[in-house]
């Protein structure tokens, strides 16, 4: 039996769901119009392709999930031919902070090609600190801050503005953290001012004094350089920047491990030495004696020590846990100096085992270096022994 439209089967008997009266003329929805004096069959498809054809509709209007989060890469520029250390490690950096982690890189000589960039590096002659870093300018004159001279090279203008960021990341601190600003001016000082220098052309040396000797080769400048293309085996655009991405990578590995010894280990040093400096008095009356129970970075950490007849002379500490002998280490005039504040005694110089005991007349001796900075001893009690007779000769 059928009524008004709508189908019931032979052993049900169902209500219609709307009245008869609209059963009888049809459905008239906002965008949906359907007439009941079609079979049931052909009621459902109509209804069922109406339906359908709004959906899609609403889809081709909203782009998918995917298209809608799908990230557009960013890019960053620098200069083709010949590269050097500063904009290696320059992109290196950049690729360390989130933003820049996939960024594709172009290198070019071409401004219209490189301002198509997000960000800059070493090329086109500006310095805005937002998205162009270069440093070649006539007019540059930017350093890390007052305190230094040195002008800095892309890759301190890139480390200037992006690595409180970067190590406060690496260090899970906020950016304002005293401990983020402290290494973020010891890895300037200790290796981003080196390169800088170099890239400008700046001697670490005074003119009228000469090196003893040659330090170019060794230097990653110079490592940098030799990446690049032999003048007599050229290669192409890809080829030149594969090299880059390898100069990149052995820049930017270096900078990694720097900044990760001064946040793992120079830094949590520092706690050791403070405690250190409280108690030295109870060795000498001076404190010119420092113990630690274990090798540690502690050289940086004196230098703030300048009233004389008090500074630290000599440090003791131990070779590691369950090994008895210590030594006993001079402190430097300066932290990368080889001159010894006091060194040891000329006699123990160059000695060893019995040797030593019997010239030093302190039982244990080890050895003591040719040049006095460094001796050890089978005990603690032997080293700090050594340590106090040498401070009377």
């Amino acid at each position: 039996m059928r009524r008004a439209g709508v189908y019931h089967p032979p052993s049900q008997t169902i209500r219609p769901a709307w009245p008869l009266q609209t059963l009888s003329r049809g459905i008239d929805y906002p965008g949906i119009r359907v007439c009941f004096c079609a079979s049931p069959a052909v009621v459902v498809v109509q209804i069922i392709s109406i339906i359908t054809r709004r959906l899609l509709s609403t889809m081709s209007d909203d782009p998918s999930p995917a298209k809608r989060l799908k990230p557009t890469l960013r890019r960053i520029g620098t200069h083709n031919g010949h590269f050097h250390a500063d904009e290696a490690l320059a992109v290196y950096i950049l690729r360390l902070l989130p933003e820049y982690s996939d960024a594709q890189l172009l290198r070019s000589r071409d401004p219209a090609a490189l301002e198509e960039c997000d960000i800059i590096v070493d090329v086109q002659g500006v310095y805005d600190g937002t998205k162009h870093f270069d440093h070649h300018q006539r007019t540059f004159s930017e350093t890390f801050s007052p305190a230094y001279a040195t002008k800095l090279s892309s890759a301190g203008l890139i480390y200037k503005h992006f690595a409180p960021t970067l190590i406060a990341q690496r260090l899970n601190k906020p950016v304002d953290d005293a401990s983020v600003d402290l290494i973020y001016q010891k890895l300037y000082k200790e290796f981003i001012e080196a390169l800088d220098a170099n890239d400008n052309g700046i001697s670490a040396y005074p003119r009228d004094v000469s090196a003893s000797f040659s330090t170019g080769g060794i230097t990653l400048p110079s490592m940098v350089a030799a990446l690049n293309p032999s003048w007599n085996a050229p290669v192409d655009q890809a080829g030149e920047d594969q090299l880059f991405e390898r100069a990149s990578k052995l820049m930017g590995e270096t900078f990694v491990r720097k900044l990760d010894y001064y946040a793992n280990a120079w830094l949590p040093a520092r706690v050791f030495v403070e405690e250190a400096l409280a108690q030295r008095t109870q060795y000498d009356a001076d404190g010119r004696i420092l113990v630690f129970q274990q090798s540690l970075p502690w050289k940086d950490h004196l230098q703030g020590i300048t009233e004389e007849g008090k500074k630290p002379l000599y440090v003791l500490y131990s070779e590691g846990a369950g090994k008895p002998n210590w030594r006993i280490q001079c402190v430097p005039v300066s932290k990368d100096s080889f001159e010894s504040r006091k060194p040891l005694p000329e006699a123990w110089r160059g000695v060893r085992d019995d040797a030593l005991s019997e010239v030093s007349g302190i039982p244990g001796g080890i050895f003591v270096h040719a040049s006095g900075f460094i001796g050890g001893n089978k005990s603690f009690e032997g080293a700090l022994a050594m340590a106090k007779k040498a401070l009377e000769m």
